[in-house]
């Protein structure tokens, strides 16, 4: 049974709701419900618990049988060792680094685990940690008092001279804040923060700024004002009325800043913009310290006197993030002001925040909304009359179901009452009769006369007996023989008093009738649908009853209301773009609704196009109305000035963060009551509206007040590098505690330990050289981390095209029909497919490459109909990544590239094996392995990550079928390795998004951590292990180094991260082991010196490390690991003779310092990314080429001669004299020239190969 279903109250169900939710916050790990709950109460708990990734358990029998729920303790799983096979290539490669650069002894010492560890963790240090001082900088206005006086003069001078103007300023002064301009400016003058609480329609966000603007320049005084708006279409749709109503074009006085866009400059005095953009104002000195690297203190530039803050109430992460810094800059600026707005602002909270400052409230100016909630909507649409015989809450009272005895006693004690004023036999018959008999015999009527126990006791005015018959449910309306009533008695014998007592009871009981009635209304609504979820059917008949013809009989008294029912729009507030679709679906198979000629069905949603976005603010013709399906963005971001109607579903699909999981939860929750009220004022913004709120009043008093902040439900990684370019000296912790509502402690430690393990901090949570790079990219860590480690592999034009999509929102439309959403999936299939398949990350990739040769070909439309993609989303990710280019070439990473230049260190940009590489650099350690399929399954894809949790692929990954190549009861099969962005818990289950196969050579060159440890088999498919039990740790301590490598062929464990289990060759560990620590020193020598060339060895280093990942990536998994092809073979071939043909030939665009060896060119596919000199038997990568450092590639390596090799003593020796690296005989096509031939043995004490090596065009040549 659903849990929605369960016959359980609404009451019980918002109690455990509230129990599970004080408990999820709390420092507890574990909470018992008391007993008495019902089997139906205890799924509730077990189905919330699931939902919020927590444990549930019921123990005890009958009475005392209980629920307890517990939070999950954190385990590691151990898995039994799968193959890490090296192709000819890869052996070729690493044996080449190692002869001309043997290892030295202390990389031998850490390989056989005899010394202190490099930089093989995978983390990058800083030589120290960077802790400059802060101090606050003051930059006065650019404008001087005389500019000031000039633009005053030129604004007083429009509005006397355009009429237009005096209109619009006639309408201004109507707006109800028009009223408060002086108090308003008065008390910002005498204060430093300011709330303003402003209503719906009052005018603040465009007056307020103007109120402080002129202010200013009445008195001669030059200004800045920085105003944020929680989106970006909202501040550059104000932006744009402000200056109209001021007269002049954006961009002079007036302007504003978005991602991406500005308009105006430094004379602008009123700038609008997002709080991202005013948070890199603030930090904006200490990003350039990062590009600078100077070693002055840490400034915090501010330039503006005046910052409004409005919509407060969101509560977005930056915006909270903003008051802290801004509270603590105030002190230290007491020229600054600060105001902030809001419609439904909680004052008290953020008045004590700021040390009581003042608060404005004005009143707002809407038209009258008439609010109906559920139990109103049920009688509304017909539900009460069609079940009104199954809503009777008592049995009629039948007199003959009293006894002779039962009626004799009854007249014998009305008479005595009545004659004798002897009341007692007659309440004690009431009071105390049998249970069930008592209600028919207060209502008892004498035999003869009628009268009824109330009417002698209101005849004798008998105050307290009245009372008391009346709580034991009297009825006042029976009247006697003679027609009287018990107030008519009342009033006959001369008691008044007990005629109001008789009356007030009556207005009370109707009032609790009615209220009966909703209750079993609403019990019988609820028996009969699944509570959890959205009601379409009930919807679909709201709009029926709304759209009725006019003139046609109501079914409810809604009269007086002042609407007409024939025009209109409505909108419909629902949680998600799943619930949009299928009310569209069922309002399409309507016989009512599907008349396009009557009736407009649109989609508002963040997934919808632009073009089919703006239909919304379209006014349809007479005789057609409007019915808009949206989401929460049509509660502030947007008016549709045309709505009358609003139904509100009362759900939200929020996207919230689990502290105690470490998941993302993207769920339906119940709304805050301050986004009831602005739903609710949708509807009065033209004319006097109607609101129905599908929850009821129970569930609307048991509503947050407002939203939770989303500091308290999102990952702190990106605000917490932020902390620390802020503040060095503190803590991330304990900056975080100065927020206006702080976040949970454990999401603080769960970002602090991520930004340790990227090598952001150091171990004493100083900021490293590493972490200064990545806070000063607009990207989340690890994100950043990504784009420089494409950078140093020489394919950075892929890599920005998946930052920028993780960094605003993936560009594949979601179709509205089941065919549409076919062809759509079918179409991500076939970009994937052109990069190998297995990814989403690269179906990505591809689609936007298709989509900019199309552009430039005037395909645009065409490709993005055939593949579903928006236009407008891949026209932002373009500008995005250029910004993101101009700022990396900013800091040194990229050289400087004129506009319509290809991108930089983008070489290898089509070679998927170093593409998919650098996305496992960018998103480890999440990762996970695909679980194994039974024989004949085709069911949905599922992996298992290391902290042993089985998560589902998304129905729209490219990966939703995936099949694994392990085979069910072997674990030695190679198994299917997938890295992804992020989990999601959804409603049932967990699952991934986005998500891409890669190859294992790169997760073990990339990994936290490496350790190599004997080949011991573990028994159980998973071996859990309790982290807190420092006696079970799942890595197995490795053997001394001449017991584990005392034979070079031995198999060995290579374990990462103490969960991933590899198996190889004892040679083949040690020389990962060292390539991970020359590539972790590569990486970090190119962090701390971006602009200088790197050395030889690391040169040497890289180019073997790209070598491998790209031989490796070729084939691996379930996916063959293609050339991508001509991004015009994607439409077809008719499409073929508009589309440019990329020369084959040649690269994307110039390396740079942070490219591959300079003489090797680039790692390349078929005819080489680069050069093209020649090719590669089965697409093996060419190594010649052009690159920017000029020559042909050709050149010589020195050949070093050593004693030592990879291992001590008479060991095998990677260098010209010892021993070989592997055995046999081998002949691989290597380089476009010359081939590399070896007959190598391994004899213990080594046979050695004198041979040389030396690169010709390219490509390695052995003699």
């Amino acid at each position: 049974m659903a849990p929605g279903m369960r016959p359980v109250s609404e009451e019980s169900r918002i109690s455990i709701a509230d129990q599970v939710e004080k408990f999820r916050e709390s420092t507890d790990t574990e909470y018992t419900f008391e007993a008495g709950l019902s089997n139906h109460d205890r799924a509730i708990v077990h189905n919330l618990s699931q939902k919020y990734g927590l444990k549930s358990k019921s123990y005890g029998t009958g009475a005392d049988r209980r629920v307890t729920v517990f939070k999950p303790k954190a385990v590691a799983v151990s898995r039994s060792a799968t193959q890490l096979p090296f192709s000819i290539q890869s052996q070729a490669a690493m044996l080449e680094l190692f002869m001309n650069f043997p290892p030295t002894q202390e990389e031998l010492d850490a390989a056989m685990g005899e010394g202190p560890p490099g930089v093989a963790s995978g983390r990058v240090e800083a030589e120290g940690p960077y802790a400059p001082e802060r101090r606050v900088q003051s930059r006065p206005p650019p404008m001087t008092s005389a500019d000031v006086t000039s633009q005053f003069s030129a604004l007083q001078r429009r509005l006397k001279g355009d009429a237009s103007l005096r209109q619009i300023m006639a309408l201004r002064e109507k707006l109800p804040i028009a009223g408060f301009k002086d108090v308003i400016t008065e008390a910002v003058n005498n204060n430093q923060v300011v709330l303003i609480a402003g209503e719906t329609g009052c005018g603040k966000t465009t007056q307020v700024p103007q109120f402080l603007l002129d202010s200013c320049w009445e008195k001669g005084r030059p200004c800045k004002i920085l105003c944020t708006q929680p989106r970006r279409i909202s501040a550059m749709t104000v932006a744009e009325r402000v200056a109209n109503e001021r007269g002049e074009a954006l961009g002079g006085t007036v302007g504003y800043q978005i991602r991406l866009d500005t308009v105006g400059g430094p004379n602008s005095s009123l700038m609008f913009c997002t709080n991202g953009i005013l948070l890199r104002k603030l930090t904006g000195a200490a990003r350039k310290k990062a590009v600078e690297e100077l070693e002055a203190e840490n400034e915090v530039d501010i330039d503006a006197t005046h910052i409004v803050v409005d919509e407060i109430h969101e509560r977005d992460k930056f915006a909270d993030f903003v008051l802290i810094i801004l509270r603590d800059i105030l002190p230290k600026r007491p020229d600054l002001r600060l105001v902030l707005m809001s419609a439904t602002l909680n004052a008290d909270l953020f008045a004590g925040y700021f040390g009581g400052c003042p608060v404005i409230t004005v009143p707002g100016f809407t038209h009258p909304v008439k609010s109906y909630f559920l139990e109103d909507v049920l009688t509304m649409t017909g539900f009460a009359e069609q079940h009104a015989q199954t809503l009777q809450t008592d049995p009629a009272l039948d007199i003959n179901r009293l006894s002779d005895e039962d009626r004799y006693a009854m007249d014998d004690a009305l008479a005595r009452a009545w004659m004798d004023a002897d009341f007692e036999p007659l309440m004690e018959l009431v009071a105390y009769g049998d249970r069930g008999a008592n209600k028919l015999l207060v209502n008892f009527q004498h035999s003869e006369t009628g009268a009824s126990p109330l009417m002698v006791a209101a005849g004798k005015g008998r105050v307290d007996d009245v009372a008391m018959l009346l709580e034991l449910g009297a009825d006042a309306n029976l009247a006697s023989w003679d027609g009287a009533t018990a107030a008519e008695w009342a009033e006959n014998f001369g008691f008044p008093e007990i005629v109001e007592t008789v009356q007030k009871h009556e207005e009370k009981l109707e009032a609790s009738k009615e209220k009966d009635v909703e209750a079993a209304v609403l019990r019988k609504y609820q028996a009969g649908v699944d509570v959890e979820e959205v009601d379409l059917n009930l919807i679909q008949q709201v709009l029926a009853y709304i759209c009725r013809p006019n003139g046609q009989e109501r079914s409810y008294a809604d009269a007086g209301d002042g609407r007409n029912s024939d025009d209109g729009a409505v909108l419909v507030f629902l949680p998600g773009w799943e619930e949009i679709t299928n009310l569209r679906d069922k309002l399409a198979a309507s016989p009512i609704f599907k008349d396009d000629s009557r009736f407009r069905v649109l989609p508002l949603h963040s997934m919808v196009p632009v073009a089919d976005q703006k239909k919304v603010f379209t006014r349809p013709p007479a005789g057609t109305r409007k019915i808009v399906l949206a989401t929460n963005i049509a509660e502030t971001a947007i008016t549709i000035d045309d709505v009358v109607y609003v139904i509100d579903s009362g759900k939200v699909k929020e996207k919230s963060y689990d502290p105690f999981t470490n998941v993302s939860t993207l769920q339906c929750g119940w709304i805050s009551k301050a986004s009831a009220r602005q739903r609710e004022g949708r509807a009065g913004r033209v004319r006097a509206g109607v609101c129905y709120h599908l929850f009821s009043k129970a569930r609307h008093a048991a509503m947050l007040e407002f939203q939770v902040p989303e500091l308290k439900r999102t990952p702190l990684d990106e605000l917490g590098l932020q902390v620390k370019l802020l503040d060095p000296n503190v803590t991330i912790q304990e900056f975080l505690k100065k927020a206006v509502e702080p976040p949970n402690e454990q999401s603080v430690a769960n970002a602090v330990a991520l930004l340790h393990d990227i090598g952001a901090l150091g171990a004493d949570e100083s900021l490293t050289r590493l972490g200064l790079h990545l806070a000063s990219l607009p990207l989340s860590p690890t994100t950043a981390k990504m784009l420089l480690h494409a950078i140093l592999f020489d394919c950075l034009d892929p890599a920005l095209t998946v930052a920028c999509g993780a960094s605003y929102r993936d560009p594949f439309v979601l179709p509205v029909t089941l065919e549409q959403r076919r062809k759509a999936a079918g179409g991500k299939f076939i970009l994937t497919e052109s990069y190998g398949g297995g990814s989403d990350h690269l179906a990505l990739i591809a689609a936007f490459e298709g989509w900019r040769a199309a552009k430039d070909s005037g395909c645009e439309k065409e490709f993005c109909d055939r593949f579903f993609i928006n236009g407008g989303t891949m026209n932002m990710l373009q500008g995005m990544r250029q910004q993101l280019q101009s700022e990396l070439a900013q800091r040194g990473f990229i050289p400087k590239s004129r506009q319509g230049e290809a991108v930089p260190c983008s070489a290898n940009a089509r070679d998927p094996g170093l593409v998919r590489a650098v996305l496992a650099a960018g998103m480890y350690p999440l990762v996970g392995s695909l679980l194994p399929s039974r024989e004949g399954a085709t069911g949905k894809a599922s992996i298992v990550t290391a902290g042993n949790d089985k998560v589902r692929l998304h129905p729209n990954s490219v990966n939703h079928r995936l099949t694994s190549n392990a085979r069910l009861g072997d674990e030695r099969s190679a198994s299917t390795l997938l890295v992804f962005d992020e989990i999601m818990r959804g409603e049932a289950f967990m699952y991934i998004r986005a998500s891409t196969v890669v190859q294992p050579h790169a997760l073990v060159l990339f990994a936290a951590e490496m350790a190599v440890a004997p080949l011991e088999p573990v028994p159980q498919e998973y071996v859990e292990v309790d982290l807190d039990d420092e006696e079970a740790g799942p890595t197995p301590k490795p053997e001394p180094g001449s017991a584990l490598f005392s034979q070079p062929e031995k198999p060995v464990a290579v374990v990462l991260d103490r969960w991933l289990r590899f198996q190889t060759t004892a040679v083949e560990a040690a020389q990962l082991y060292c390539l991970r620590e020359r590539l972790a020193a590569t990486f970090a020598f190119k962090i701390k010196h971006p602009r200088d060339p790197l050395p030889v060895i690391y040169q040497a280093s890289l180019y073997s490390a790209a070598c491998v990942l790209s031989a490796e990536g070729l084939t691996y998994g379930t996916v063959t690991l293609t050339k991508p092809p001509n991004p015009l073979d994607l439409l077809g071939p008719s499409a073929k003779s508009r589309y440019p043909t990329p020369p084959s030939g040649r690269g994307r665009g110039r390396g740079s310092d942070w490219g591959l060896l300079p003489r090797h060119g680039a790692i390349g596919l078929g005819r080489g990314a680069v050069g093209g000199r020649g090719t590669a038997p089965g697409g093996r990568p060419s190594s010649s080429g052009r690159g920017e450092y000029g020559g042909p590639g050709r050149g010589s390596s020195p050949s070093r001669r050593g004693d030592s090799g990879i291992y001590r003593g008479g060991r095998p020796a990677s260098s010209t004299r010892g021993g070989a690296v592997y055995a046999g005989t081998a002949r691989a096509d290597v380089g476009g020239k010359g081939t590399f031939t070896s007959h190598q043995q391994v004899r213990g004490r080594g046979a050695t190969t004198n041979g040389s090596k030396k690169f010709r065009g390219g490509g390695m040549h052995g003699e």
